[in-house]
């Protein structure tokens, strides 16, 4: 069934065209109609950018998100991205622009404080970044932000995952598998990682509203300890062996 459907690019796919673009213009001084980046399996999409700015040494590009035939709440998400020149000795730092969440809780693979940007798409950026031919400085400022990206978060976990104002920048392999079950997967995991780092004793495993509100009744548990695993009981308890909640 997977197979006739449509796939599409993730939030970090696009923040990584979108960069790319950005970069582009901020050596050129013009932002192109479009751009090819590679993927870590191989792909070489090319993405049409929507719009684009440069002034000064400030360069900005946005890229309309395409999850294909998956049900995403980002899909038609417009990704913006501003590179900038730093300082001397700064290197290239993510920033979280508006709509783009920051992480609250340990247990996420990205510090407190930091932009939920996570590693995987920082790398894919960074890489995709060296293959502009023409040399950059070593000291960027590149801000990555989702246009309503903070209502858009509104229909996800973030808020139980403890990251606040904004949407994640996600995604390993930068394509989109509609329907699959990998993503759900990894949103156990990392409630199941927040949990443990929240120094919680007891968690529950959610397969839908009814039976987490059922839940909120009968357990005082505070919210990051409740799991969304919709059907996939056995890939929280297979985490939970691996990683004992105490």
């Amino acid at each position: 069934m997977n197979d006739m459907l449509r796939k599409g690019w993730t939030t970090g796919a696009c923040a990584t065209a979108a960069s790319k673009a950005a970069c582009l213009g901020l050596v050129t001084g013009a932002i192109p109609d479009q751009v090819t980046i590679a993927l870590p399996g191989g792909l070489t999409p090319t993405f049409a950018i929507r719009h684009g700015l440069v002034v000064g040494d400030t360069a900005t590009a946005a890229v309309i998100k395409d999850a294909g035939d998956d049900p995403d709440v980002t899909h038609g998400a417009e990704i913006v991205v501003t590179l900038a020149f730093a300082p001397a000795g700064q290197g290239i730092v993510f920033r979280a622009g508006e709509g783009v969440g920051t992480v609250t809780r340990p247990g996420l693979p990205l510090a407190i404080s930091a932009p939920a940007i996570n590693p995987g798409p920082r790398a894919m950026i960074l890489r995709n970044l060296e293959t502009v031919r023409i040399p950059l400085p070593p000291d960027l400022s590149l801000t990555i932000g989702v246009t309503n990206g903070a209502d858009l978060a509104r229909y996800t976990l973030n808020a139980r995952l403890g990251i606040i104002d904004g949407l994640s920048i996600l995604g390993t392999t930068g394509v989109v598998v509609p329907y699959s079950c990998s993503a759900w997967v990894a949103s156990i995991h990392q409630g199941v990682d927040v949990a443990r780092a929240a120094g919680l004793s007891r968690i529950a495993g959610a397969t839908g509203r009814t039976s987490e509100e059922a839940i909120r009744r009968l357990y005082d548990l505070p919210e990051s300890a409740l799991i969304d695993i919709g059907d996939f009981v056995g890939a929280l308890l297979k985490y939970l062996r691996r990683h004992p909640v105490p």
